[in-house]
């Protein structure tokens, strides 16, 4: 029986784990939105809402644990920049839970975990901006007689 345990372990051993939750983490920082399965977003939650207050508290030694949590320095300074500054006036439930149904191949439980107040464009992050005025190349077809 598990009564009293703190932590789910997501059918996974604690190394892959831990990875599992910092790349969650660095793609909820990066993104401020994504979509998982519901019981990894309860996992994440806490560890964002952990993540942001660090954040919110900017020295020195918060930075440096940031940088190590996240491994991405980068990701460290937005959340001391940017989302710090977002939520310096709230004291905790940076994030929210929105269930979005069940996964078409193995009926699992979606969600989406995403930052309250978040940045829309972030979403946007990595796509390539395409060009309109460039029209694919027209095959010249050989002409046989």
């Amino acid at each position: 029986m598990r009564h009293k345990l703190g932590y789910k372990k997501l059918n996974r051993t604690s190394e892959h784990r831990k990875a599992l939750i910092k790349n969650m983490l660095n793609s909820l920082i990066k993104y401020e939105q994504i979509t998982t399965t519901l019981p990894k977003a309860k996992v994440l939650k806490p560890q964002a809402d952990k993540i942001i207050t660090l954040g919110k508290k900017e020295n020195l030694q918060n930075t440096k644990l940031l940088i190590s949590k996240l491994q991405n320095a980068q990701l460290a300074s937005k959340v001391i920049k940017t989302l710090s500054k977002r939520y310096e006036k709230r004291n905790g439930g940076y994030t929210r839970i929105i269930k979005s149904g069940f996964r078409y191949g193995d009926n699992a439980p979606m969600a989406v975990i995403e930052f309250v107040d978040r940045d829309i464009e972030a979403k946007k992050v990595d796509r390539k901006k395409t060009d309109i005025s460039k029209k694919p190349k027209e095959e010249k077809k050989a002409v046989t007689g």
